[in-house]
């Protein structure tokens, strides 16, 4: 039938395979000649040529100049077209929102940061979202009808049977049952949500320490303590997109917290969260506590902690990491994962020697034993994933020549 995208091992089919893997290398690589892209995808000289020609005459490749340093003469180098496609991200909390654009070939090319302070909001979301979006888009000389597709990274999740927020009654204004429509009727791209900790395990699945691990947990302590589950290769969200909020969690050492979505806590929030620190610090005999936002606060306290061999700031420290444990195990227990990364900044200041306590202490609670990193994404993981997801739908689209 015409018009449509083919039958699988036609020639339209295999010349868009084709197609689809030297766009790939092309990102992975960098620019490459003509026999290199012949070499590395096994096709014929004459065949790479018409490939490099056709994706050229699509707008999906440039040529970019001329090897040098080698013998014989120099051959035209190719890569893909930057300007092919642009995605965005947003990385919504509740005292700003963080923006970027980025190219198809992953570049960011414009961020802007709107502050969001207070309990109620000064603008209506709605005008805070487009505000954040049109400040990277402009700072990326681009217009908002040049965007392919933006992904929107939240604490808590949106209910699919409902679209509405849930898990998250600390972020003022996205509560209502008519937000989700009124983005959409704003935005002239298609718009995704997701959970923000979801986004920074899609950071760290393709660009950190969880690349090439299909089964993994990661585990986030910064303004809350959440997970991402990640099991075959996809995200595990749940029924209502729940999935991961382990900050609900009931642990042995902290008391049962009940109406947890009215206190947006829970037992393993109050046992080892980013807030529960100080205090913790302070019944050890910390006396020099930081002072500032409660976040940072405390990944100023675990750094300072990972720094002492002995004395209450190795206590903390200890403490902290059989709290940590604690949650783990339960998590362990259940998925039986391959790896389990921390991220977020109360975990990662802790660097080696947290990672290290929270194994030995994971390894006694837990019957299976996974490995634990520390994150590799250190700079606006959240953003970072949602724009690597917006890539993801956006060359799969783009990159399509079979239609």
């Amino acid at each position: 039938m015409a018009g449509t995208a083919g039958t699988p091992g036609t020639p339209r089919v295999l010349r868009a395979m084709n197609d689809r893997a030297a766009l790939d290398l092309l990102l992975e690589h960098g620019p490459l000649s003509r026999t290199r892209i012949g070499k590395l995808t096994g096709l014929s000289k004459p065949t790479a040529s018409q490939l490099l020609a056709r994706l050229e005459a699509a707008g999906l490749v440039l040529a970019t100049g001329t090897s040098e340093g080698r013998p014989g003469p120099n051959a035209q180098l190719y890569a893909v077209n930057p300007a092919a496609a642009y995605a965005a991200g947003l990385d919504v909390s509740p005292a700003r929102i963080r923006a970027a654009v980025a190219d198809i070939t992953g570049r960011t090319v414009g961020e802007y940061e709107l502050p969001t302070p207070g309990r109620r909001p000064a603008q209506p979301v709605v005008r805070q979202v487009t505000d954040a979006l049109d400040g990277a888009v402009k700072a990326a000389g681009l217009a908002r009808d040049d965007l392919h597709r933006l992904v929107i990274g939240t604490p808590g999740a949106f209910d699919p049977n409902t679209g509405r927020l849930r898990y998250a009654s600390h972020l003022p204004g996205w509560h209502s049952p008519a937000l989700l429509d009124e983005l959409a009727a704003a935005l002239p791209m298609p718009v995704e949500y997701e959970n923000d900790v979801n986004l920074v395990a899609v950071a760290e699945q393709r660009l950190g320490a969880a690349r090439g691990h299909r089964d993994f947990v990661l585990l986030w302590n910064e303004l809350g303590l959440g997970a991402a589950l990640v099991l075959g290769g996809r995200l595990h969200r749940g029924w209502t997109g729940g999935a991961g909020e382990v900050g609900f969690l009931p642990v042995p050492g902290a008391p049962l917290v009940r109406q947890v979505t009215k206190a947006n806590s829970g037992g393993y929030q109050e046992l080892a969260g980013s807030q529960a620190l100080p205090g913790l610090a302070r019944r050890l005999g910390v006396t020099d506590l930081p002072t500032g936002p409660y976040a940072e606060a405390a990944a100023e306290l675990v750094a300072r902690a990972a720094d002492h061999a002995t004395g209450p700031y190795r206590q903390l420290l200890n403490t902290y990491a059989t709290r940590l444990a604690t949650g783990l195990a339960s998590l362990v227990s259940v998925l039986d994962p391959e790896l389990v990364v921390l991220s977020g900044a109360s975990l990662t200041a802790g660097g080696e020697v947290l990672r290290a306590l929270v194994q030995a202490e994971l390894e006694e609670l837990a019957a299976s034993r996974p490995r634990l990193v520390v994150g590799d994404v250190r700079e606006h993981p959240v953003l970072r994933g949602a724009l690597e997801s917006a890539l993801a739908t956006t060359r799969d689209e783009v990159f399509d020549t079979s239609r």
